[in-house]
């Protein structure tokens, strides 16, 4: 039993840098975008997010506060993934110019720019970028007191989790009633399935396409800071990053767009990639283990497009740009 909370606990801290970076994704692919740049944003969220808090400490010195801290390292994250991601919606959506390709390229370019922040930091510092222990318990702490968290089995895997993994639930929780819920949200739907009619509609299709892909960008970069705050213990690695981004972009696929699905899916994701560490069978290879995720994405491909269940599929018009001039 204690193996099996134990890997439910490390899949849920694995699951949520996962999580953010599945439910900004999603955001964008509803907006008919599809960026493959969420390994470079992650990078750039993880590096900016990290800078944020180590340059906050840096000045306020003895009066540093934890959740202060926080705040700072997810406005930071956020405002960085926003800003690569303007780069990418500008190109793609005014320019019009091929989604694959400039994903690919903002995936390239971004991991470059949050390799360069993290060893500028580090160079700059003279050696390892680094939080203090205070700030790096703030980061690690559970919100819940005591008392929940030592109540057998179901207290640790409940109540034992970072603020970073409920604020993603709630994010999920958010987003699923926008979506469904709201009017701004089955714009949104709209203009990811049939942009002309949306457009034809009097729906502003550049505007709705900007700020999913905009700010969807921002949450997948809070994923890389969550990462370099919570797994890598609030210091600068950049090896850790890497794949995060595309198991993401998978994880959509597996999720089927819905966000509720990121949830549990994350979990799920993030045990698989770290069972290699808890569960280990001798006779199976290490790299087997690393690649079920993506094992599982294509299964579900299958039978997704199998059903032909059109609640199942990608929006219509993604990964293909608006030309209102063909409408």
């Amino acid at each position: 039993m204690t193996v099996i909370i134990t890997l439910i606990i490390a899949a849920v801290t694995f699951g949520t840098v996962l999580m953010y970076g599945t439910l900004g994704e999603i955001l964008t692919e509803k907006s008919g975008n599809l960026n493959l740049g969420v390994e470079g944003i992650m990078y750039i969220g993880g590096a900016f997010g990290l800078a944020g808090a180590f340059y906050y400490e840096k000045a306020a010195g003895v009066a540093v506060s934890g959740p202060l801290a926080i705040i700072i390292a997810i406005l930071s994250a956020f405002a960085a993934g926003m800003a690569a991601s303007l780069i990418y919606s500008f190109i793609t959506i005014t320019l019009r110019a091929n989604q694959n390709v400039t994903g690919l390229a903002l995936s390239i370019f971004g991991t470059g720019v949050g390799q360069f922040v993290g060893e500028f930091m580090r160079v700059s510092e003279g050696g390892y970028v680094a939080l203090s222990n205070s700030l790096k318990e703030a980061f690690a702490a559970t919100i819940f007191p005591d008392a929940l968290v030592s109540i057998p089995i179901i207290g640790r895997i409940l109540f034992s989790h970072t603020v970073f993994f409920y604020l993603a639930v709630l994010l999920a929780v958010v987003m699923h009633l926008f979506l469904r819920k709201t009017r701004w949200g089955m714009y949104l739907t709209a203009v990811g399935e049939s942009p002309s009619t949306a457009d034809a509609a009097g729906i502003s299709v550049t505007k709705y396409k900007y700020l999913a892909t905009v700010i969807g960008g921002g949450i997948s970069a809070i994923g890389g800071m969550v990462y370099i705050m919570t797994t890598a213990g609030c210091v600068w690695n950049h090896e850790g990053l890497s794949g995060v981004g595309w198991l993401a972009v998978a994880l959509v696929i597996f999720c089927i767009w819905r966000p509720l699905n990121a949830i549990w899916g994350s979990v799920l994701f993030g045990a698989m990639m770290i069972m290699y560490l808890r569960v280990s069978i001798p006779f199976i290879p290490t790299e087997l283990y690393k690649i079920l995720p993506y094992i599982v994405t294509v299964i579900v491909l299958v039978f997704t497009s199998m059903k032909n269940s059109r609640d199942k599929q990608p929006p219509a018009s993604l990964g293909n740009n608006y030309f209102r001039e063909e409408r």
